[in-house]
């Protein structure tokens, strides 16, 4: 518990200029030492503004708060309020006599939903994980090894016994145990901002500073991260600036006027979600979100934001049809405020926590939405590939007899595969609304579509890119998700499906191990074709470098080449050349069709020796065994290995 910040005339400026990034230090509920609370909040059509909670009884007009200036801002000292109480605002607008109670839009915590008010809180906590934060620029950088699993923390696993979800501290120690096992980096939470709708997995937030109290207080999420953080996990957070829901205690229609969105439908209403879009024009609003923002990063230490839906902020007319949007003011469809706001929020989140990363869900071709707002850019540090989601589902979910007509599906990627800072998801939403599980979506019996999720996934770790899985993907889960039920544990009892987890697991940890995987994801000299010519018999090799200094040598000692090879038919193949750019042995890292992970068995003994037989436009060529629908790593026997023997290097086919 604070002294209580004082509001000065630089927060009101900062505020109205939309700059302000910690605004939860100024408004809201900030409690004081001595007891009591200074109250803050934005109305600028209030006639008065007044606090009403457990505290007075509820009863308006006790405990008025006064107006700062012409800032809009009504601020005042409260001094019954303490820290457990509910509390709201009671608004009388100054049109048409509108009133109101609205839950505080700063608040640290709210009631558990159905009830809507908020509650009194500090954000007092004993951090325990200084060797994390020391250390996580290094974890979080664009060069490290990044393998991120995404977490709904309502339905990842129920209490024993119980239906019910597991609280917070419940679920840190198993949640971090289950990551450290299969070797994931990152954990990215589904929205834990207070929500109303549990159905909207916390993608319609009412509450942008205060974490969700269906599983527990401020301090125990804290704990959740500090636990996680412990382990070596890092944390990102799904945010949503893009649109809000229009519960009456929400942000919407809050003075009395649309204060925070736009009033007119054709800006302010989404027609997908039924819910309203922020007024990116307006500077107060920036500064809310901007400071929503910083909030997560600074109290919670959170190591990324990952920002949804930013393709319907960038669009005037996302969704909708000729006639239902506003051209901007030079006749496009450009929002030209969330474009201002984007690049504002990406330039100050780095400036001020420059070890974080934050991540567009983009799914438009919009250029440079991973490059620096200085020379055009959005700013975020990555972005989200689509288009390689779909593409690669569209292909791993063709029958394999008809795979040879659409191998484009899979090389068009390198197309574009640098334009951006990249990550690879294969993430809920395709595995909800009728969708079918990502087994069910693969071909065949049970054994090919088995076959089919390890290659799918062998393929994805193999791309050039960071790597985004969902909860239950790991596990070969049967089903589609449900947020009202837990992931089927169960299924791991069957070795098929607990051959899949041990499958990401390998996955995982050559994406730690070797530099290959993960040093030059977002560069081109990171990737190299081998052959993607062969659609006859759906076979695709590549080649990823890791990091070399002028002479040719990888920077790093572990440093060396791998192949990735790609059968994507039931077909084996033996024999079949690869060309490659040294000879030597060449060790088999892995091979998604191991018996112990459920496949046939087939493979290389652990490996093969380069044959002076050119292939491929290389000196070298490796004669490889190809198990059915089957994903292969190698690589040299020996790290340090140089880029090619006899000064040659390879040639893309």
């Amino acid at each position: 518990m604070g002294e209580g910040a004082v509001l000065g005339d630089d927060d009101l400026w900062l505020f109205n200029e939309g700059a302000h990034t910690r605004l939860y230090e100024r408004l809201g509920a900030q409690l004081l030492a001595d007891g009591g609370a200074h109250v803050g909040v934005w109305a600028p059509n209030a006639a008065e503004v007044s606090v009403i909670g457990d505290f007075n009884g509820w009863s308006s007009g006790k405990d008025r708060l006064e107006p700062q200036g012409r800032s809009g801002i009504w601020h005042g000292h409260v001094g019954r309020l303490a820290a457990g109480d509910r509390y709201k605002l009671h608004l009388r607008s100054r049109v048409r006599g509108y009133e109101v109670d609205k839950a505080d839009p700063f608040a640290f915590r709210a009631e558990v939903p159905p009830r809507t008010a908020s509650v009194a809180w500090d954000l007092d906590y004993e951090w325990g994980d200084d060797a994390w934060m020391s250390r996580r620029g290094a974890a979080n950088a664009l060069d490290a090894p990044m393998a991120i699993y995404e977490v709904h923390l309502g339905s990842w696993r129920h209490a024993e016994g119980h239906r019910r979800s597991l609280s917070y501290r419940e679920i840190a120690e198993p949640l971090a145990r289950y990551v450290n096992e299969t070797g994931y980096t990152h954990v990215e939470l589904m929205p834990v901002m207070e929500h109303p709708f549990y159905g909207s997995w916390g993608y319609q937030i009412t509450g942008y500073f205060s974490p969700t109290s269906r599983f527990g207080t401020p301090q125990d999420f804290m704990a959740l991260v500090d636990t996680l953080h412990q382990h070596g996990i890092g944390v990102i957070l799904d945010w949503v600036p893009s649109h809000f829901p229009d519960d009456q205690h929400g942000l919407g229609y809050f003075d009395g006027t649309h204060l925070y969105e736009h009033a007119d439908p054709r800006k302010g209403f989404h027609p997908d979600w039924k819910s309203l879009i922020f007024n990116y024009d307006r500077y107060e609003v920036r500064s809310f979100l901007l400071s929503s923002a910083h909030f997560w990063l600074d109290r919670y230490h959170a190591d990324g934001l990952r920002v949804d839906a930013v393709a319907s902020m960038l669009y005037l007319d996302y969704s909708r049809g000729p006639g239902e949007w506003v051209p901007n003011e030079h006749g496009g469809n450009e929002n030209l405020g969330a474009l201002r706001f984007l690049k504002k929020l990406n330039e100050t989140v780095y400036a001020d926590f420059p070890d974080v990363q934050t991540f567009a869900e983009e799914s438009t071709a919009w250029p440079m939405v991973s490059r620096p707002t200085d020379v055009g850019g959005l700013g975020f540090g990555l972005k989200w590939d689509m288009g390689w989601m779909h593409d690669t589902l569209q292909y791993f979910e063709r029958d394999p007899i008809h795979r040879r007509y659409a191998q484009d599906e899979l090389t068009f990627r390198a197309v574009y595969a640098f334009t951006e800072n990249f990550t690879l998801p294969l993430s809920h939403d395709e595995v909800v609304h009728g969708k079918g599980s990502l087994l069910s979506k693969m071909p065949g019996d049970r054994w090919q579509q088995l076959a089919n999720l390890r290659a799918l996934l062998g393929y994805q770790y193999g791309q050039p890119g960071k790597k985004l899985l969902f909860m239950g993907d790991d596990m070969a889960s049967e089903m589609e998700w449900d947020h009202d039920d837990q992931l089927p544990w169960w299924i791991l009892q069957r070795p098929d499906h607990e051959g899949v987890r041990r499958w990401v697991e390998r996955l995982n940890h050559l994406v730690r191990t070797e530099p290959a995987l993960h040093e030059l994801d977002v560069e081109p000299a990171g990737f190299e074709w081998v052959d993607a010519s062969d659609t006859a018999a759906s076979v695709l090799s590549f080649l990823r470098h890791p990091r070399r200094d002028d002479r040719g040598r990888p920077v790093s000692a572990e440093g060396r080449d791998v192949l990735v090879v790609a059968n994507l038919t039931p077909v084996p193949r033996s024999d079949y050349a690869i060309g490659v750019p040294i000879g030597g042995r060449w060790v088999e890292l892995a091979n998604s069709d191991g018996r112990e992970l459920g496949g046939s068995g087939a493979g290389n003994l652990g490996g093969v020796d380069a044959r002076a037989r050119p292939m491929h436009g290389r000196r070298w060529s490796l004669p490889l065994v190809l198990p059915p629908l089957s994903v292969l790593f190698l690589a040299p026997r020996e790290p340090g290995s140089p880029a090619s023997q006899d000064g040659e290097r390879g040639v893309a086919s």
